[in-house]
């Protein structure tokens, strides 16, 4: 039950504030929140919960949009969104605008096995999942992934979370895919957010759409990797050390044209710490072909010495490689100590695109489809981040 206490707080709030203390920035950073915002707290005694899924089960199952407002500290669970209508989440801070500064953290501690070494899908390691069902989430295994029945509905219209980091601390080093967030069917923007694992960290499946803005984002092995496509704009790509590699796209056959993959525009790849940075110098790989239609594309991007003179590379098996004509590994317009022009020539696995070539490519309207293959799918994204 919600408290009285607090509705009235939030209610004295809103009586006197104005127009701009009652947006995004007010709530996160003073309470001053629009009313019918769900309070979630581990310590404070007048919040209506003290767990983000009890607050996520509470929501209505309608179109209504919901807000949840969730005040510092470490919420140690595993949290699903399988609601279509649209839900923000936000977590507490003094700075909406800096992912470093960030106080709220959900975090879960597991890979694809569980703690009697039997093997599960990779999304039961999730910190967070967003899918409409639990059978749509699944990622499977090979090149095809799990074929998940065509009657699947489509899930969450418009999901959003700002200032909330998502961390699986299964190991400090990659041993099997465990998720900080698995995102499948569903539109959704992580603003000033941080992911953070070492194997499959990020996991954006079939009919993902998912927008993150000035992230963080933290790996080792195929940290960014799915089936739909994800924009990551303005941000940090932290290298914890080399596996594999960066991306890992798992390109799908449909009936029209699709720009399902990962693109990575205007941002910085290093490694994560100045102690990694000398082990890691010249060995980590932009990104490796989970299936031959991978695409991934690393636009206006700074690289730092961490990065192969190569860039990316192939994925071998039992002798074969998975690199052919569909398969789509570029950069654009790439910069620093890690994009080495010889080097991506000699090693004829790299893509550097030219204007023309990148132009199908060069915006989320361009990219982000919807489930019938139309383009311009972006209305849920939240344009107006970091305007006060």
């Amino acid at each position: 039950m919600r408290s009285s206490g607090l509705s009235l707080l939030v209610g004295a709030l809103l009586a006197s504030a104005s127009p701009l203390k009652t947006s995004r920035y007010a709530c996160q950073t003073a309470l001053s929140c629009p009313e019918g915002t769900i309070l979630v707290s581990k310590t404070d005694p007048s919040a209506h919960f003290t767990s983000v899924q009890d607050a996520i089960l509470s929501l209505p199952n309608d179109n209504t949009t919901q807000t949840i407002l969730i005040l510092p500290g470490t919420y140690k669970e595993q949290v699903n969104v399988t609601r279509s209508g649209p839900v923000t989440l936000l977590g507490q801070t003094d700075d909406p605008n800096n992912a470093t500064k960030n106080k709220v953290t959900l975090t879960w501690a597991q890979a694809n096995h569980d703690n009697t070494g039997q093997a599960v899908d990779n999304v039961f390691s999730s910190v967070l999942t967003v899918a409409p069902t639990l059978e749509s989430s699944y990622t499977g295994s090979g090149t095809t992934g799990y074929p998940v029945p065509e009657d699947t509905p489509f899930g969450n219209i418009d999901f959003r979370a700002y200032n909330i980091d998502f961390t699986n601390t299964w190991r400090d080093y990659s041993d099997g895919p465990a998720h900080a967030i698995s995102f499948s069917r569903a539109n959704g923007g992580f603003y000033h957010c941080g992911f953070y694992s070492y194997q499959d960290t990020v996991y954006v499946g079939k009919l993902g759409n998912a927008y993150f803005h000035k992230s963080i984002i933290a790996g080792q092995t195929d940290f960014v990797y799915g089936f739909g496509t994800a924009w990551i704009q303005s941000s940090e790509i932290l290298l914890r050390n080399c596996g594999g590699g960066i991306t890992a796209w798992k390109g799908t056959n449909t009936t029209f044209t699709n720009n399902y993959g990962v693109y990575i525009v205007d941002s910085t790849v290093k490694a994560a710490n100045a102690s990694i940075a000398p082990e890691i110098r010249g060995k980590c790989a932009l990104g490796r072909p989970w299936n031959s239609q991978h695409r991934s594309i690393f636009a206006r991007t700074s690289e730092d010495a961490s990065i192969i003179p190569a860039g990316y590379i192939d994925w071998i098996v039992d002798g074969e490689g998975r690199l052919n004509k569909d398969t789509v590994m570029a950069e654009y317009k790439a910069s620093g100590p890690g994009f080495n022009a010889t080097g991506r020539e000699d090693g004829n696995v790299t893509i550097v695109m030219d204007d023309k070539e990148y132009a199908r490519y060069s915006s989320p309207a361009r990219v982000f489809q919807y489930p019938d293959g139309r383009f311009g799918n972006i209305g849920w994204i939240d344009l107006s981040v970091d305007k006060n």
